[in-house]
């Protein structure tokens, strides 16, 4: 099956695509794989880098752009090159993981009759997939609260294919011993996302002084650009320390609690590895979507949100102690994050794929 797949912009979009080609790649004969996105963006490195072909076009921003006339320009030549690509490549199906880069792509592949497919990571739809859901065959969602923004009949809740790469997970406390920690005693992950937060980790200066000689570890993950001016004004303790990023499932994995923002692909992650949360979503990002989705794992028991707005150094601390100091709590979360995972969505997308493509596997 060749599958041609348009992603792009953020993790959130792009890691779930790379796990549904990985998926299909480790697990199915005669599968081919074209990534299309943007050309100046992150996936622009990651794809390639994985050693998949990846082809980088422009793409238009309208929601919000200054110029909705150069962003319909802009649209309309990308969609005339996508289509030269479809005529070139000839998928048999083409999916969509969100990002204003997946219109044209999807467009030019309905222009040619090819099947499509959109995935919709977050529980506040997009507005590139709402646009999209009118023409696409299918629309795989995550959370079951976003259902009703795509036509019934074209809704399938698959969940997000990243959450499938806990079911090889060899989880090992020791993993912990790294970072010079009692590993008898519980442990907080506290991160922001690849890049960090400048937001959140001014107000981390003290909160983390504070945690220090706490009857817990803390593992703080400044995000790369942040690391130099955090660990110069934070002193690491026996039990905190700070780091620039980390393999976030294989640490995550052997953590009791978690600290983070609520992006698409951290969130599936927390769920498939029923790990309980404390959710600060970033407010400055489309749509406040990652507000709804803590708010739809807080809804379930899984997580507690504390919008950046409200992040109070006293109120995280007494909210950290609580939860770790409640074992019952927290397996009953554990146990809430997990009821909303879906650990066989790639395989489940990857038959899906194959039903709508019209194609027989072995």
């Amino acid at each position: 099956m060749k599958v041609l797949i348009a992603t792009g912009g953020t993790g959130g979009h792009i890691y779930p695509a790379i796990s549904l080609a990985d998926y299909l790649a480790k697990n199915y004969k005669d599968n081919s794989f074209m990534f299309v996105g943007n050309a100046d963006r992150m996936e622009s490195t990651i794809i390639p880098q994985l050693g998949y072909r990846f082809l980088g076009i422009e793409a238009a921003k309208f929601n919000g752009a200054d110029n909705k006339i150069k962003a319909l320009k802009t649209l309309y030549k990308s969609y005339q090159e996508c289509i030269k690509v479809v005529d070139s490549y000839q998928p048999d199906i083409i999916v969509g993981f969100g990002g204003y880069v997946t219109v044209p792509v999807i467009m030019a592949g309905v222009h040619n009759g090819v099947k499509t497919v959109i995935h919709e990571q977050n529980s506040f739809a997009g507005m590139a997939n709402k646009a999209l859901s009118h023409f696409a065959n299918k629309v795989v969602t995550v959370y079951p609260s976003v259902n009703d923004s795509f036509p019934k009949r074209k809704v399938v809740n698959l969940g997000n294919p990243r959450e499938s790469a806990v079911l090889d997970l060899v989880v090992d406390k020791r993993n912990l011993e790294q970072f010079g920690f009692n590993i008898k005693k519980k442990t907080l992950l506290i991160v922001m996302g690849s890049l960090g937060s400048v937001t959140v980790n001014d107000r981390m200066v003290e909160i983390l002084n504070r945690m220090k000689n706490k009857d817990y570890n803390v593992i703080y993950v400044t995000g790369k650009n942040n690391y130099e001016t955090m660990i110069a004004q934070v002193s690491e303790s026996d039990n905190v320390r700070i780091v620039p990023y980390i393999d976030q499932l294989k640490i995550a994995s052997c953590c009791d609690l978690i600290i983070s923002r609520g992006g698409a692909t951290s969130a599936c992650e927390y769920m498939a590895l029923g790990l309980p949360s404390i959710i600060i979503p970033s407010p400055y990002v489309t749509n406040n979507h990652q507000y709804y989705n803590a708010k739809a794992m807080v809804d379930n028991g899984a997580s507690v949100l504390i919008e950046e707005k409200d992040l109070e150094v006293g109120r995280l601390i007494d909210t950290v102690s609580d939860l770790l100091g409640d074992d019952m709590k927290l397996q009953d979360m554990s146990k809430a994050a997990r009821a909303m995972s879906h650990p066989y969505a790639a395989r489940e997308m990857s038959e899906l794929l194959y039903k709508i493509a019209g194609i027989e596997h072995e």
